[in-house]
């Protein structure tokens, strides 16, 4: 019977050989929900995680990790958490990184996931075989290869730790870094600041520079709609009712509501959005306003180029910094597979509600969706669709044939028909309603058809 390390040196004995198991990369909040819905329809797997705890990106401490100190959710913990282990009532509204962490461990424990994992595992390359199912090669934390064959692969490494660095014309002698490698607000202290970018990163890494830097500038090729952490005194996330208004009542109605607590942001410097609300995701973040409005920050346009330290942009205007930061987001990355497998389509693969290849039903891409108030509870569902169909298929689940046909024939991303900006992150975004009601049904009828 193989051995299987779980922590520290202890050993538990694996439930079922390699090659009859799923392999789960990823021990973050997608894993850990795909692990959980996989025990519980009793579909065995092996997982793998590099770091040496769960929590992925929360896990500060993971070698990928892109978490800096002072990051907390953008989302409320109600709006956020799974509905079968809500937070506890003491946690934060809006939690910070540790508690977040924290959080998942209690996860793992409750639901008796650590088990199944690997720790301090690395997949370094996956090769589908010719009879189905994958080759497997990982290393250990001692440094041994290791070259197994498992029925299917499902990847949940995350989307945020490959740094999208943009290409800048000229040369800067200052300090130049990417978000990712941003950690303390202490790396501020001393320097004239330019962050780049002014997604929700971004901005909560602008009023750190602020707090600790000389100054800061905020350079932006766009314009961004800016919501308050709180309204009437709750996270705003909550303030939305039971019954779904359509698009344009609903921009109407949150448009008013974010003129009455945000006001205009143009009057700060903040260039006016050129697309529709919600067509893009809004940043969430109470401060940035606060601090462009009592001059505390400096709204800047893209950059032309560098020269020294001497920053010139398009405008014609020019400053001088020590350091610039870029918080240009992130780029999809699934270096231990070959794209041709993954059904990739320009900044994305394109697959069925985001996570299904159209062919293979040996191989799942978990996590890859991103939409406005998904929370995790939005993600578990997608991983209990995909535990209920491959349980389906093995036991004969007509309802599981039917989504294997409709994944096969074709199909459009879930966008509830909106007209998402043509950026690379917005390649896998969907509409919420859209998403969770087609996988709540497909589960449903997953649920219907069991034999």
């Amino acid at each position: 019977m193989e051995q299987a390390q779980v922590r520290a040196g202890q050993l538990v004995e694996a439930k079922a050989r390699p090659e009859e198991c799923f392999a789960l990369i990823g021990a973050g909040p997608m894993g850990l929900a795909m692990a959980k819905t996989l025990v519980e329809q009793g579909v065995p797997f092996q997982g793998f995680e590099l770091a040496d705890d769960v929590g992925g990106l929360w896990n500060i401490d993971a070698p990928r990790s892109t978490m800096y100190e002072t990051a907390h959710l953008i989302s409320s913990k109600r709006m956020t958490e799974f509905t079968d282990f809500p937070m506890l009532e003491d946690t934060a509204e809006y939690p910070s990184h540790r508690e977040m962490k924290t959080y998942f461990q209690d996860f793992a424990k409750a639901f008796d996931l650590y088990q199944h994992f690997h720790f301090g595992a690395e997949v370094l390359k996956t090769e589908p075989l010719e009879r189905g199912g994958w080759e497997i090669t990982w290393r250990d934390k001692t440094g041994t290869h290791h070259i197994q064959n498992f029925a299917g692969l499902m990847i949940a490494n995350g989307t945020l730790s490959e740094p999208n660095m943009p290409e800048f014309q000229g040369e800067f002698t200052g300090e130049l870094i990417h978000a990712s490698e941003y950690r303390y607000p202490t790396q501020f202290a001393g320097k004239r600041v330019l962050v780049v970018g002014a997604g929700n990163s971004g901005c909560d890494i602008a009023v750190d520079a602020i707090h600790h830097g000389v100054s800061c500038d905020l350079s932006m090729r766009r314009g961004y709609y800016f919501v308050p952490k709180y309204v009437f005194g709750v996270p705003a996330d909550t303030m939305g009712g039971k019954i779904r208004l359509p698009m344009w009542l609903k921009r109407k109605v949150d448009g008013a509501i974010l003129k009455w607590f945000v006001g205009d942001p143009q009057k700060y410097g903040f260039p006016k959005p050129d697309y529709a609300l919600y067509e893009s995701h809004p940043v969430v973040n109470s401060l940035i306003l606060f601090h462009a409005g009592h001059g505390d920050l400096k709204v800047r346009p893209d950059i032309e180029r560098l020269d020294g330290k001497t920053v010139h942009f398009r405008d014609g205007t020019s400053a001088e910094y020590d350091m610039i930061l870029a918080a240009t987001g992130y780029k999809l990355h699934y270096p231990f597979i070959d794209k041709k497998h993954l059904n990739w389509k320009g900044s994305a693969p394109h697959l069925y509600l985001n996570c299904m290849h159209p062919e293979r039903d040996d191989l799942f891409v978990l996590g890859m969706v991103e939409a406005s108030g998904l929370g995790w509870q939005g993600r578990h569902e997608q991983a209990e669709m995909i535990a209920r169909y491959i349980a389906g298929l093995r036991s004969g689940n007509s309802a599981a044939q039917a989504i294997r046909s409709t994944k096969s024939d074709g199909y459009e991303r879930a966008t509830g028909g909106m007209n998402y900006i043509d950026l690379p992150r917005m390649a896998y975004y969907v509409d919420k309603a859209t998403y969770r009601r087609e996988v709540t049904g497909q589960i449903a009828a997953l649920k219907a058809a069991e034999v």
